[in-house]
């Protein structure tokens, strides 16, 4: 399963892991043909949730590698890597803050596209 797929079932539950990065709706806000919306989930909710189970402070709401920590996916180098690579990420994989922001964002995006309900201060 992607690393994508990891991401959104966890959030979202066994039935978005088959999603693929390019499952999210179009910028006119439709699904694409054949594909279900998904009801809208709390992501905040589940995140904290996460966060509050592993009793360490994780800044999900800003970082790629803690939201990956919070739901128990690898977040290496090497993964959040592969990641960028099933997102699309153009840049360079060695500057890994510029492809940790770029990576991060395009999660809450994603998220939202999906019907991930994100609090007002996270900007996608």
């Amino acid at each position: 399963m992607s690393i994508f797929g990891k991401i959104m079932g966890a959030i979202f539950g066994t039935s978005a892991s088959a999603a693929s990065p390019d499952a999210a709706p179009a910028a006119g806000g439709s699904a694409p043909a054949g594909a279900a919306p998904m009801d809208s989930v709390d992501v905040a909710a589940i995140l904290d949730k996460a966060v509050a189970a592993k009793g360490e402070k994780l800044e999900w709401k800003t970082s790629i590698v803690d939201l990956m920590k919070a739901l128990d996916i690898d977040s290496s180098l090497t993964a959040r890597k592969d990641l960028a690579k099933e997102l699309g990420y153009t840049g360079d994989t060695s500057d890994s803050a510029s492809m940790n922001i770029w990576l991060h964002k395009q999660m809450m995006t994603k998220l939202a596209a999906n019907g991930g309900k994100l609090p007002a201060d996270i900007k996608h």
